[in-house]
């Protein structure tokens, strides 16, 4: 895991105290608060419908326990007694008193964490596959990139005010876990016919009010070249994004409006002025971020299989959190758990402050003190010997979080609606629990199998809604809110944005509307093994739509 060297802790310590002066004059009126505004957005302080709310950065989503015991610590002393973990890998507090920001971030800062470029026209958190290093389908550990990254973006003087703001994600591997389709820059790792690794380098994906699948700007760029080339495209961005129209101020506008290969000829003509320069990554710098990065020490394992199926006729819920939250190692004898933040009837993302607390001494005993935060709102102990398993998940049941059901309807996408959010047109949060309700009995979920629901308050997309399987949009309509249902969406490597079947709910039927759609589905499915997805695909909207609405 990466360490803050010299140059990071000063910074960061600039920053804080710069803020934490910045705080002080706003508290005493020195500053008003369109003055204060931009300087606390640049900090990652937004100004809510009720409070602030701080939201902090997980670097491509990877951190310690002692990390996550800050978050404790400051849920506990700071807030409610809770934290929200957000699609940005991110972890957001809502009820911070502006007096307590300062303190805070000082804190933070003791724990190599910070809150610099989580809000405003600048590169955001770089978000990264969330079994990075772990996983047993992966080409290369992406995150060493990521860090440079990081390290390249924080505070670059020449984006530092883009058009609007800009989100990469990359993966390690070729089966997509971090949505890099729908990113305003997607990484994916990829080798050339001389088996060297690079990246494929995708441009121009997004959600929000215009929704589009990035497109493949470059096949391969070496690690070597990798800064100058995407230094090349947000230079183009930087020019030429449109600054006069916020709602089409992103890259994909730009992409969509001038033609991938005119932007490409552009990148490639800025691409050859830096190309060989300082921009050149040298390998040996390569190797000292990768160093960071170095896999535990793994120890020869008794048990390198578990039988699923035995454990749940023993214990049916430990067979299902085997079944559903378990995923494979590249180490024989060890697995990736996700833990679920989505326990039936609970608002998807947040965790107390124990039960971070107790995740950190989880992580800590058998997870070689790491943890990720996943974009869709769970977390995950990349590297859990086999032979713990059992412990792990007596662990998770005693702090409230071993719900079994990864990938499955009750593991929902959810932003904070209209709860919190002062951008939202609808609530989100107690649409989600009321799904989960109906929706909670393990018998129903494993005949549903494989199905993401996600939700948004509002067409921004924070909930990912464009990409959901069945897709939740809040709406608001004469005063009211109204939800508009739509499928057919995908964030993985068979990226698809889904399409509204059809007019608003109220808030009440739309439970019963995803349970038409559920049972739609299971009635003409080909075989158990058919997921959503794939029948919605084969079958196309018609079925569904009748279901809803009736026959045209």
């Amino acid at each position: 895991m990466y360490r803050y060297d010299e140059f990071d802790a000063t910074f960061v310590a600039g920053r804080t105290a710069q803020f934490s002066d910045q705080v002080k004059r706003r508290l005493s009126g020195e500053l008003t608060e369109d003055q204060f505004r931009p300087l606390r957005l640049m900090n990652g302080l937004y100004l809510q419908l009720h409070a602030y709310m701080l939201r902090i950065a997980v670097p491509y989503g990877t951190l310690s326990s002692k990390q996550m015991r800050m978050f404790a610590h400051i849920a506990r002393t700071y807030d409610r007694g809770y934290g929200h973990f957000t699609t940005r890998q991110n972890i957001q507090f809502n009820w911070p008193k502006l007096k307590d920001i300062p303190k805070i971030l000082e804190e933070l800062a003791s724990v190599e964490m910070h809150a610099i470029q989580t809000s405003g026209n600048c590169i955001r958190n770089v978000t990264a596959d969330h079994f990075a290093g772990a996983a047993a389908d992966e080409i290369i550990d992406p995150r060493p990139i990521a860090e440079i990254l990081r390290q390249w973006s924080s505070l670059h003087p020449e984006f530092s005010y883009l058009p609007r703001k800009f989100k990469i994600a990359i993966t390690g591997a070729p089966n997509d876990r971090a949505a890099i389709r729908f990113h305003d820059i997607g990484l994916q790792a990829a080798t050339n016919a001389a088996g060297e690794i690079g990246w494929e380098v995708w441009v121009g994906g997004g959600l929000g009010r215009t929704p589009m699948i990035g497109k493949l700007i470059n096949s391969f760029v070496p690690n070597e070249h990798l800064l100058a080339y995407l230094e090349s495209i947000m230079r183009v961005y930087n020019r030429y994004g449109r600054r006069d129209n916020k709602y089409k101020a992103r890259i994909k506008i730009l992409v969509h409006e001038e033609g991938l290969e005119t932007i490409k000829g552009q990148v490639e003509a800025e691409f050859a002025e830096v190309r060989g320069g300082v921009l050149t990554l040298p390998a040996e710098e390569v190797d000292r971020i990768t160093a960071y990065f170095a896999p535990p020490q793994f120890t020869a394992q008794p048990a390198t299989k578990i039988d699923v199926a035995y454990q749940s006729i023993i214990d049916p819920a430990y067979g299902r959190w085997l079944d559903h939250n378990i995923n494979s190692h590249r180490e024989a004898g060890y697995a990736s758990v996700t833990i679920s933040l989505k326990p039936v009837g609970g608002a998807p993302g947040d965790a107390t402050d124990k039960q971070m607390d107790d995740i950190a001494d989880i992580a800590q005993r058998y997870a070689f003190d790491e943890l990720r935060v996943t974009h869709e709102q769970n977390l995950v102990l990349p590297h859990v010997a086999v032979a713990d398993l059992r412990a792990v998940y007596e662990a998770l049941v005693a702090t409230g979080l071993a719900e079994g059901n990864t990938g499955l309807i009750t593991d929902m996408i959810c932003c904070p609606g209209l709860d919190f959010c002062a951008l939202a047109n609808a609530r989100s949060i107690p649409l989600a629990q009321e799904i989960s309700r109906k929706f909670a009995q393990p018998e129903r979920q494993a005949e549903i199998g494989d199905l993401k629901i996600k939700i948004s308050g509002c067409i921004n997309a924070c909930g990912h809604h464009h990409v959901g399987h069945i897709g939740i949009l809040g709406v608001e309509k004469k005063g009211g809110e109204l939800y508009q249902i739509t499928l057919g969406g995908d964030a993985t490597e068979s990226a698809s944005v889904g399409k509204i079947i059809g007019p608003g709910f109220e808030a009440e039927a739309v439970p019963g509307a995803i349970e038409t759609l559920v049972d739609t589905y299971i009635s003409k499915r080909e075989s158990a093994g058919e997921t959503f997805i794939q029948a919605y695909r084969r079958l196309g909207e018609a079925p569904f739509k009748e279901a809803l609405y009736g026959a045209a």
